[in-house]
């Protein structure tokens, strides 16, 4: 996947054969859309990976995503080949209509739990991208921006489960963990003050060395130094979607 080219302006849109096989909409660097590649690498289910440039969008992407956005997923079984948008609403779908690999709670109260865990961690993202996109993070010292963590530190140890899905990483785990993945780039681009605490946090971080370790983050995985990488493109305002590709084609010349 690494070596796909994001389409651009003036790109024609893909062909692919009439395989029954789902397109994904996608951008490579894109924590939401990293969601829908967990699910479904984690579900077995194949699909097709499409990666837009989300600063110069193809003309035809607003007629496949109503919000001209990713993910989305084209479902194209069915009648219409409709199209869902929303990472959250994506993987809710997938994991009702491929119930081979559960990844919710049965039980639907603590489903619904679960769902309410999802949607507290959104208060988390937006101060770990107050602080990333920080023009001087060193001003933000005094600020504690793990403090939305506490609730899964303290969630997971009286789980007493390695994941939060329990013996394999569930729904929750694979919501949250594209931005746990994208921890390690902290200390590549504003230093190691920033670094997760390992008496406040050691149950999460023993969690994050178990799911580095898991089929389906590993599929889609990508180090503290790329995401660092593609971080300071976009912090400098030139966000490179092609940086891994250009990567791979320059390597294949070498």
């Amino acid at each position: 996947m690494s070596e796909t080219q994001h389409l651009t302006t003036g790109s024609k849109k893909p062909l692919f054969p009439d395989d029954g096989v789902l397109k994904l909409y996608s951008m490579r660097f894109c924590p939401y859309a990293h969601r829908v590649h967990l699910v479904l690498d984690a579900k077995n289910v194949p699909y097709h990976s499409i990666f837009i440039n989300l600063r110069e969008k193809p003309e035809w992407f607003p007629q496949v995503s109503s919000t001209s956005k990713v993910p989305a997923l084209e479902l194209v079984k069915e009648p219409g080949h409709p199209v869902l948008i929303e990472s959250l609403i994506i993987c809710d779908f997938l994991d009702e209509k491929y119930p081979e690999v559960p990844l919710y709670p049965k039980d639907p109260l603590k489903k619904a739990q679960e769902k309410i865990l999802i949607e507290r961690f959104g208060q988390f993202i937006t101060a770990f991208y107050r602080l990333v996109l920080h023009d001087n993070p060193d001003q933000l010292s005094d600020t504690d921006h793990y403090a939305g963590l506490d609730i899964y530190e303290e969630e997971l140890k009286q789980r007493g489960t390695q994941f939060f899905g329990g013996s394999n990483p569930g729904m929750l785990d694979y919501m949250i963990w594209p931005w746990c993945e994208r921890f390690a780039s902290l200390k590549f681009t504003i230093g190691d003050n920033f670094e997760l605490n390992p008496d406040r946090f050691a149950t999460l971080l023993k969690w994050r060395d178990l799911m580095l370790q898991d089929r389906a983050v590993k599929c889609f995985y990508l180090d503290g130094q790329t995401h660092a990488k593609y971080m300071s493109s976009r912090r400098a305002g030139n966000a490179d979607y092609n940086m891994l590709y250009n990567a791979a084609k320059r390597a294949k010349l070498e």
